[in-house]
């Protein structure tokens, strides 16, 4: 996904113009894209200091689209908010749902900012929650998350969102400072 908006980058484009442009036949994540950005407001005024990023997966039968609004200081990204489109076709239980796609958001969130194991000797140097750093309740960005009506099989809804969050993050670091994310964590 930071390809991709590498790619538009180069080519000029709006990342979300972009990404529209190549999905061809590909209804269910294009819906869930153009729900996300619709709701995330792509394209609209921002307050100062502020970036928006797009992340798509497909996964596990899950389609699903992020928009992350980020800002930087002092070298540190904040992300403000996360606007998920998903389709997971026909699903049974929403809240369960909307609570399983937040948590990929934290997961997903924790993992691109803080998630290093490192090794020394031979053995990993985090051993548990008191030396691996997670997200922290004021780091927790406003997660909108809109579940696309589908009459397609049920797909998973406990993971495939989460592998969309670190590029919607590191698109909207570049497009807000014009310096890309090529390794993760970002914070180390």
């Amino acid at each position: 996904e930071s390809i991709i908006d590498e790619l538009a980058h180069i080519a000029g484009r709006d990342a979300l113009e972009f990404r529209l442009s190549m999905l061809g036949n590909a209804p269910r994540i294009r819906k869930a894209l153009e729900v996300a950005a619709d709701k995330a407001d792509w394209g609209g005024p921002l307050p100062e200091g502020r970036a928006r990023g797009i992340g798509l997966v497909i996964d596990k039968g899950g389609y699903v689209a992020m928009v992350a609004e980020v800002s930087v200081a002092g070298g540190f990204a904040r992300v403000h908010r996360v606007t998920c489109g998903a389709d997971y076709g026909v699903v049974i239980n929403p809240l369960n749902v909307n609570a399983q796609t937040v948590g990929c958001v934290v997961n997903g969130l924790a993992a691109a900012l803080y998630g290093e194991i490192t090794i020394r000797n031979g053995r990993a140097v985090q051993s548990n929650f008191h030396d691996y750093q997670l997200l922290r309740i004021d780091e927790m960005p406003e997660v909108d998350v809109h579940i696309v009506d589908s009459n397609e099989e049920p797909g998973g809804a406990g993971e495939p969102a989460l592998p969309a969050v670190a590029p919607a993050v590191t698109n909207a670091i570049f497009a807000l400072t014009g310096t890309r994310i090529r390794r993760l964590p970002i914070i180390k």
